[in-house]
């Protein structure tokens, strides 16, 4: 079964939530909703989505300080969905680390598509390198596919779990840095995770199985000892 992306709606209207929900799942996604701003941080905080829909007109929540505490532990992008008088609100959003916007009413193929660009452009983090257009990362024999939310190796599918594959996806993200098992944690099962990196070590574990042909002296992921992990760079 293929690994989906989660996005996380933010709107307080039932009706138009459920239509946006039906669309966007039907484009291979997988959806979850919150209707009020408390309940969108504690799904963020719980479910760690790939991206967020926050609506402009929740009455419980700012939207700047949504982003902006979202952002304090998550690299998910947001996409504001504002009418078109809400213009400077909107722009507050955007310079507090809000990825994009959308104005309502919208069509669902303009929303998919803005989708699309806003999860591949934090993927490579807004590179016009090759790899954004193809949205791949190649290191040597491996290849991660994050329009598939699959990873190869030598032409042949590593079947990753989805959070296998989140820890891959960051790592390569990343490529050439260190990466703390901490911040790895916190993007995989949100701020409030307990801090254990036995889980990071047994997930590290299966995946060295799965991409390394020598486990006792890997070639894609190193660990760096007390620290975190590091991906190759080339």
């Amino acid at each position: 079964m293929a690994l989906k992306r989660k996005i996380l709606i933010v709107q307080q209207s039932l009706s138009t939530s459920e239509v946006i929900k039906s669309r966007i799942e039907s484009d291979s996604y997988d959806v979850i909703i919150a209707y009020t701003g408390k309940e969108a941080k504690a799904m963020a905080e719980s479910h760690c989505p790939d991206l967020v829909l926050l609506d402009s007109a929740l009455p419980d929540v700012d939207r700047v300080s949504f982003v902006r505490e979202l952002h304090g532990w998550s690299l998910a992008p947001v996409i504001v969905m504002c009418t078109s008088d809400d213009a400077e609100l909107t722009a507050d959003a955007l310079e507090n680390g809000a990825d994009d916007f959308i104005v309502k009413p919208f069509g669902i193929p303009e929303l998919l598509s803005r989708i699309r660009v806003v999860l591949r452009n934090s993927i490579h983090g807004g590179s016009n390198s090759e790899n954004i257009r193809s949205n791949k990362l190649a290191v040597g024999s491996l290849l991660v596919d994050y329009d598939q939310y699959r990873v190869f190796v030598s032409g042949k599918d590593a079947r990753l779990t989805q959070n296998e594959f989140k820890m891959v996806a960051l790592l390569a993200k990343n490529a050439g840095k260190v990466i703390t098992y901490e911040y790895i944690m916190t993007q995989l099962w949100g701020p409030n995770v307990q801090m254990d990196n036995q889980i990071l070590r047994v997930n590290m574990a299966n995946i060295r199985r799965k991409i390394e042909s020598d486990t006792s002296n890997p070639r894609y992921i190193v660990t760096v000892s007390g620290v975190g992990y590091r991906m190759a760079a080339e």
